[in-house]
């Protein structure tokens, strides 16, 4: 106890000097900044003039003269402060459309192209009317908004001045870059970004600094204590039901969670959200007393049906449609997707793609995935039944119409799309991506990825809920499986799935119940 004392000490600055560095990091570093990269500037006089120029020999000046010294320069415009950056943000220029002129001494720019965007939604801001255009030799970037991280590159053909060709100067010299944020870092002109692969002389201090005081306090605790904290491990039997489009999760984590924790066991029920709701409210019912050791998983929230059931946000989780593969069809609007399923669009060659007939295949109603495509693409309209067992031909004595079957669990749904032709069905994105014969449709332009979803532009996703009935005892195995879902190890299983950890989401609302 004598000690105690310096364990405090040792403790309040491990983690107030991170803090302190993180605050001046954030305030005083990393504002509102941004920064360009220069990643290639090359000449290519030799083979503009070789035999096999092809398109280089008609790259000309803006006089319509053949570039005869020509160069080429990679330019990478970047956001890399800590805060996003708007138009309104831009330094005031003598052009309220330019944000940013690049100049290079000895040259002049010939002609220039964008050629990679970092986000879709930058496509907008490099319109005709927008400010990007080459003046007297001299690019002029429009005033363009950056999230954090996000980037654009401009690759621009340069000619070299008539002064620099006669005096045979092999290197050229630094662009000269004007613009940047009001406000910003460094007055709030745009910087070049330096390497990072180098190690900060801060950065280095701080990394001694923490490992020192652990090795106090490893030194103190050794010192006077002889016993060591014991892992979160719980023992017992936790059944999981729920979501099938879950289900690779909640096998890995739950062996996982058994090899760390050999006390510990695990039933799996998964046939269904809806389903392993309805079984973990049983088991809530029958159980005399407190929280039974279930775990119900759900794609999407439970609604007004189960009032004693708890929920808590486990995952971000992206869905797809899914075709197969000689249907010839990549991308469907909204709208297309809401005829095909209202039965109004019955051959794929309707939508250019091959003469196939349209089958539809859908999940049983207590499929969580079913509700989710219901609320999120058919504006919560329900899917017509089923029509057909083989999901080729519509049983005996059914009405004209498109083909539609159901099938279980994700598994057999992306079975039957890939051994049916002409199929259209909805998966989550881990299992489309690993199943042969499928296609995943890209929906209004955008295909099916986390960052679309989180951003807007991508609108099949749903949150992976966890239920407990009642609230579990904190030394339960109920309540230690749901800490190592949210942990580090469980969020790295979450990750490797296609799904992405709620608390790393741009929008972390999106995870709430609506």
């Amino acid at each position: 106890m004598d000690n105690f004392p310096w364990e405090v000490t040792l403790a309040v600055l491990g983690v107030v000097v991170p803090i302190i560095a993180a605050m001046y990091e954030f305030l005083f570093v990393g504002r509102k900044r941004l920064g360009y990269r220069v990643q290639m500037d090359t000449t290519a006089t030799d083979a503009v003039h070789s035999q096999y120029a092809g398109a280089l020999q008609q790259l000309q000046q803006e006089n319509g003269a053949p570039l005869v010294d020509p160069s080429f320069v990679l330019l990478r415009v970047e956001n890399n402060g800590a805060t996003n950056i708007d138009t309104s943000d831009y330094a005031v220029l003598d052009d309220d459309k330019v944000g940013i002129r690049v100049r290079f001494p000895g040259r002049r720019v010939a002609g220039m192209v964008v050629t990679e965007l970092s986000d879709d939604f930058l496509r907008p801001s490099f319109g005709q009317e927008s400010g990007l255009r080459v003046q007297n030799g001299i690019i002029e970037l429009p005033k363009v908004p950056l999230n954090r991280s996000a980037h654009y590159k401009v690759l621009a053909a340069l000619e070299r001045s008539a002064d620099d060709m006669a005096d045979h100067r092999e290197e050229f010299d630094e662009p000269e870059i004007v613009g940047g944020i009001k406000g910003g870092v460094g007055n709030g002109r745009i910087q070049e970004t330096k390497s990072r692969t180098g190690t900060p002389t801060q950065a280095i201090a701080l990394v001694c600094f923490l490992v020192l005081v652990i090795l106090a306090q490893l030194t103190v605790s050794l010192a006077t204590n002889d016993t060591v904290a014991p892992l979160d491990c719980a023992t017992g039997k936790l059944t999981l039901t729920g979501s099938t489009a879950f289900k690779p999760v909640l096998e890995e984590a739950a062996k996982a969670y058994k090899d760390t924790c050999p006390g510990a066991s695990f039933a799996l029920d998964l046939g269904g959200s809806t389903a392993g709701l309805e079984k973990l409210k049983q088991a809530g019912e029958e159980k005399s007393s407190g929280s039974p050791d279930w775990l119900a998983f759900s794609d999407g929230d439970k609604g007004d049906a189960y009032p004693k059931l708890l929920p808590r946000p486990i995952a971000f989780s992206l869905f797809t449609l899914v075709i197969n593969q000689e249907a010839g069809v990549e991308d469907l609007s909204l709208r297309q997707i809401r005829q095909l399923y209202a039965g109004r669009i019955t051959n794929w060659k309707q939508l250019n793609g091959k003469d196939l007939p349209v089958r539809l295949i859908s999940r049983y109603d207590n499929s969580g995935t079913r509700k989710t495509f219901q609320k999120q693409i058919l504006e919560g309209i329900r899917e017509p039944g089923s029509n057909s067992d083989d999901c080729l031909n519509r049983d005996p004595g059914t009405p004209r119409g498109v083909v539609r079957c159901q099938r279980g669990s994700t598994s057999d749904m992306l079975n039957a799309v890939a051994d049916t032709p002409g199929a259209l069905g909805y998966s989550e994105v881990g299992l489309a991506s690993r199943r042969d014969g499928v296609r995943r449709l890209w929906i209004d332009g955008h295909p099916a990825t986390l960052r679309g979803a989180d951003h807007g532009a991508y609108p099949f996703w749903e949150t992976e809920y966890a239920y407990t009935y009642g609230e579990p005892r904190a030394t339960s195995l109920t309540a230690s499986f749901l800490r190592y879902l949210t942990n580090e190890v469980g969020k790295d299983i979450v990750r490797s799935h296609g799904h992405r950890p709620c608390a790393e989401l741009q929008n972390p609302m999106l995870c709430r119940p609506s």
